[in-house]
């Protein structure tokens, strides 16, 4: 068999993921921290990159810039957002002297226009009431902006000061009681590793053998230290289990008799609600165990809580929403959440011309590339935030309305469709984003629930609407007829719900509903509370 070699064209497609995509797919699905993180790092590196607090009056001044996106315009909700390059953007990226690119996504007249409605109460989400709001169709003056103000410090109400607390840690209280109580060296050092062995509720864990040997002391010597450190404040740290933990607590009072004691050894039954079980292992009648048990619920069953409280940060909207007059909604980016970023093409130029270097020159054409992609992704980022978010707001409009009861069965495949972009980008747009509503703050993926089918061949219903019937009907349960998981089946398909009994038992566990059996339990011993 002869060999021979030839030549000959072939035409194939393949997707490329150049950098630049993968940086755009990225920022896509970056919280609003993580960007700020993301900039952060982008302005050390690029030095044609700058933060720029412009005022609206600059802006004026400057006039506008046809690379400079997102301009926080008025626009019908139903108009598409694709404008074409221009010829000036073509330029600019080619790296000739042009004006500064200013990527500033947010809005001259919303800053204005602060959206004061997120200070509602949580309570609302599920309201007990009839509609809040009339229902508004498409045409009840949708409305979607570039960008929405935040509450800032210009009143001058708030006091910084007040949020840079001085806070001092368990640990670290633990450890100056430690340096009064004791002075043997010995002694420091076994105290010091039992501080280690806490858990932030105050709880000793671990094996204090396995301390005695790993110090080489004896364990009458670790107990009797840890029986002096469980006299520090606050009351009750350093247990081994919450019996000890409110025995600790009572014996600080001065109230730990003998009957409290067998009530602490025995806190487990009080806990699973096996109120016979326990007073028999009291050996008290049911009045007197009535009292003790009042009694230790005043008591701290996690006083390390005291201590070591962590800055919890605060949700912020990347969306706000908010309703019109006429009945429709607004919808708006949160502007102190888009980075706003300068592209200084004026330094670009002053350096590109003392550069001699084939390097030099290289690498201010690569930053200037990286800077005007980053801009660019910033500002597509944005309007595709603005996007998916009015979409979502369409397409759940009853639910900001009348309620959660309302609630649409949604998926991402309609609404990708609906805006005429991939599953994947609005999967991507609606990970770690939140939107800001008169009922609350919400993730955007909290509006994307499965189906669950009617009874009566009508309109599915939402899977977090029929959660909230469940958690509606165990609520009105009387403690003479708890309601089973088939009981509520029941009663659903009664009003209309297709659901089984399996489906049930599912949604009451992701609520932290226990079964008929505990909460019988539960509700007893709250009339012997």
């Amino acid at each position: 068999m002869a060999l021979s070699i030839k030549m000959e064209f072939r035409q194939s497609q393949s997707l490329v993921m150049t950098p630049q995509l993968q940086q755009a797919i990225k920022l896509l699905q970056l919280s609003n921290l993580e960007l700020s993180e993301y900039v952060d790092a982008e302005l050390e590196r690029n030095p044609l990159l700058e933060r720029t607090e412009r005022s609206e009056n600059q802006l004026g001044e400057q006039g506008p810039q046809d690379d400079r996106p997102g301009d926080g315009s008025a626009q019908a909700i139903d108009k598409k957002e694709n404008p074409a390059p221009s010829e000036t953007e073509n330029s600019n990226a080619n790296g000739e002297d042009a004006p500064d690119s200013f990527t500033d996504l947010s809005s001259e007249n919303s800053q204005q226009e602060r959206v004061s409605d997120l200070d509602t109460d949580y309570d609302n989400v599920y309201p007990d009431a009839g509609p809040l709001a009339p229902s508004a169709g498409l045409d009840g003056g949708w409305q979607q902006t570039g960008s929405g103000g935040g509450r800032g410090f210009e009143s001058g109400e708030n006091n910084l000061e007040a949020y840079v607390a001085d806070q001092v840690s368990l640990r670290a209280h633990l450890q100056q009681q430690l340096h009064l109580a004791m002075t043997d060296p010995v002694r420091l050092i076994i105290g010091q590793n039992l501080i280690d062995m806490i858990d932030d509720g105050g709880y000793l864990r671990g094996d204090l053998e396995e301390l005695a040997q790993r110090l080489g002391a004896s364990q009458e010597l670790v107990m009797d230290t840890l029986q002096t450190v469980q006299n520090f404040e606050p009351s009750g740290v350093f247990a081994r289990n919450i019996g000890e933990c409110l025995a600790l607590q009572l014996a600080d009072q001065g109230d730990l008799t003998d009957l409290m004691k067998a009530l602490c050894d025995n806190i487990d039954l009080l806990g699973t609600h096996k109120i016979n079980e326990l007073k028999r292992a009291v050996g008290v009648q049911m009045d007197e165990l009535t009292e003790m048990i009042a009694h230790i619920r005043q008591l701290d069953p996690k006083p390390g809580h005291q201590f070591d409280q962590a800055m919890v940060q605060p949700v912020v909207p990347d969306v706000f929403v908010r309703q019109l007059g006429n009945g429709g909604w607004h919808v708006e980016l949160n502007s102190e959440t888009l980075p706003r970023i300068l592209v200084n093409r004026t330094y670009y130029a002053t350096v590109a011309k003392g550069a001699r270097s084939s390097e030099d020159k290289t690498y201010l054409s690569d930053c200037l590339n990286t800077a005007n992609w980053l801009t660019k992704s910033l500002d597509q980022r944005a309007r595709t935030i603005l996007k998916v978010g009015q979409e979502v707001v369409r397409q759940q409009d009853a639910f900001f309305a009348h309620g959660i009861e309302h609630l649409r069965p949604l998926n991402l495949k309609t609404v990708a469709d609906a805006i005429e972009m991939h599953e994947s980008t609005v999967s991507r747009v609606t990970s770690n984003k939140y939107i800001g509503t008169p009922r609350g703050i919400f993730e955007l993926k909290y509006f994307f629930t499965s189906a669950i089918s009617s009874s009566d061949n009508g309109e599915a219903y939402s899977s977090e609407s029929v959660r909230y019937k469940i958690k509606q009907l165990i609520d009105a349960e009387l403690v003479t007829k708890i309601l089973s998981d088939d009981k509520i089946v029941a009663l659903l398909r009664e009003d209309g719900v297709d659901i089984a009994r399996r489906t049930v038992a599912k949604y009451r566990e992701a609520l932290h509903i226990p079964s008929s059996v505990q909460r019988r339990r539960q509700k007893k011993m709250a009339l012997v509370g």
